[in-house]
């Protein structure tokens, strides 16, 4: 059957890096020559990677258009709503997946699978919204997303790379996947990657070399020091960083060049626009930036739900299970957090198109890492998947669990004027069956 194209129309983390090296510089003044011996401890390679482990990173698979739960995480064989393909008992006693997902059924041990969303919004643009942010936008106020809270909280300032890298190179649903860092402002704002893999303008222009460069930021840093002069302003301080920030995204232009990656780490990921995205994830991550997005369009069978899945299931059954395995490899699982998300699961119902249509009244998403409770599941549907049975919730208090397994306070406030805004809505938990 040929595939078609279906539409429908519609507590801060208390040891890292930063806090750690913080402490340290803050109290460097003070130190007399014998304790200087310290910080030459802190210089040697095997605290250095040690230091880089602490720091915890996240990778978001989005899965646009709405990916079904009964084709991945929940399926339900042998029911009137089940379709066609088989549950396959994964390397944890009593959880089975669907059998689109084969090699993620061997490494459950690492990953949580929660079963029983209800989100409620069944229109991409809500159900986007409301899986960006964890809670519903207001009209006086334009909320961070996941990706802007995290880069706030685990970015550093010196940072070289950037904090928050969105990949969406589809055309379908780009819009409800764009990412927003709201009243943070645009220091938290994504990195937004739309037609090409890696950043335009990164490398210097034609003709000019590197020392060059180096001249001109010179002539320029001393400029801005002689007009700063006497004079107190913090958009001076801001104007400076810009640049320095500057200078360091075009440092990290090799990281999203992965030619020079060995051919077995690529068949790990796979040849797939896909696999090539998230291996630049990985070294992204690897370099410290805090949270990357890649987006994999477009889920939304509202026909042929069957062969798409099986396409799309597929692929991403290869990529996720490679990424794990390129962690755990690297030593960076236990601090990296691999997420997969979407705007809502598909009806138990199969419709005449042979499709799934939108559901977000029980469906299903997975942490795995970084401080997660591998080989658990929480909730469940019923035995058709048509309602919640057991454990309902909505993006609220997975938002939370995320942060805690991050080391980060859910209910630490910022501030939009003098108005303050805690992370997570007041009222909500994390999950803490889910927390290591």
């Amino acid at each position: 059957m040929t595939r078609k194209n279906w539409f429908c129309g519609s507590a801060e983390h208390s040891v890292s890096r930063r806090s750690f090296l913080g402490g340290a510089m803050a109290g460097a003044a003070a130190m007399t020559a014998a304790d200087m011996t310290v910080l030459d401890v802190l210089q040697s390679p095997a605290i250095a990677d040690e230091l880089k482990r602490q720091d915890k990173r996240v990778i978001l698979f989005w899965l646009a258009g709405g990916a079904s739960q009964l084709e991945t995480w929940d399926p339900k064989p042998g029911r009137p709503t089940g379709g066609p393909y088989r549950a396959i008992q994964t390397n944890v006693p009593g959880i089975h997946i669907s059998e689109l997902m084969p090699r993620m059924s061997q490494r459950l041990e690492h990953t949580a699978i929660i079963r029983s969303l209800n989100t409620k919004i069944g229109d991409h643009g809500g159900g986007a919204k409301l899986m960006h942010l964890g809670r519903r936008d207001e009209s006086a106020i334009k909320f961070p997303d996941l990706g802007a809270m995290i880069a706030r909280e685990l970015g550093r300032p010196d940072s070289s790379v950037p904090d928050y890298v969105n990949f969406y190179t589809a055309t379908e649903g780009r819009s409800g996947g764009t990412g927003q860092s709201g009243f943070l402002g645009a220091r938290y704002a994504p990195m937004f990657l739309t037609t090409e893999s890696k950043p335009e303008n990164l490398g210097l222009p034609e003709g000019l070399t590197s020392a060059d460069h180096k001249t001109r930021a010179d002539l320029r840093q001393l400029l801005s020091n002689q007009f700063a002069a006497g004079r107190k302003s913090s958009s001076l301080g801001s104007h400076n960083e810009a640049y320095a920030r500057v200078r360091g995204l075009m440092s990290s232009e090799k990281l999203f060049d992965i030619s020079d990656e060995p051919q077995s780490v690529r068949d790990k990921y796979g040849p797939t626009l896909l696999g090539e995205q998230t291996l630049v994830a990985r070294r992204l991550i690897e370099a410290g930036t805090p949270f990357v997005k890649v987006s994999r369009a477009w889920w939304d069978s509202h026909g042929q739900n069957f062969e798409t899945h099986l396409e799309l299931v597929s692929e991403l059954d290869h990529v996720m299970s490679g990424l794990l395995d390129d962690l755990k490899d690297r030593g960076l699982l236990e601090n990296t957090l691999v997420l997969t998300l979407s705007e809502f699961g598909r009806t138990p119902t199969i419709n005449a198109s042979l499709g799934r249509d939108h559901f977000p009244s029980a469906w299903s998403v997975s942490l795995t890492g970084c401080g997660i409770q591998g080989g658990s599941v929480y909730g469940k549907s019923d035995e058709d998947g048509r309602t919640v049975a057991d454990g309902e919730v909505s993006a609220g208090p997975i938002f939370a669990t995320i942060f805690r397994a991050l080391g980060i306070d859910h209910d630490k406030e910022y501030h939009f004027g003098v108005r303050p805004v805690p992370l997570t809505n007041p009222g909500i938990e994390p999950l803490d069956e889910l927390i290591a």
